[in-house]
């Protein structure tokens, strides 16, 4: 396979699972997915980014985001070990 399909493929898979936070943070169904609004939002985001509230708001999205990875795989994992005991 060639460099650029290689980095193609990398950069698709990239964009799908930054699609994907988006549809996991509910963005998609609480806008009734109008996509003006999404960008909007994310115009809004990198704003916060470029202002003298970046700290603040680095370390309030960051501990938000890692603690919803850990709830959604400490649910996971729950499910799993009920699934395992259940002999699904």
């Amino acid at each position: 396979m060639r460099t650029w399909q290689v980095e193609r493929r990398k950069r698709t898979r990239h964009l799908i699972e930054l699609g994907g936070l988006v549809v996991k943070a509910g963005i998609v169904d609480l806008t009734g997915d109008d996509r003006a609004m999404i960008y909007g939002a994310l115009l809004w985001i990198a704003d916060k980014l470029k202002s003298d509230e970046r700290e603040k708001a680095v370390t309030l999205w960051a501990t938000r985001g890692k603690q919803a990875f850990a709830a959604e795989r400490d649910a996971w994992n729950l499910t799993a070990a009920q699934d395992r005991r259940d002999g699904a």
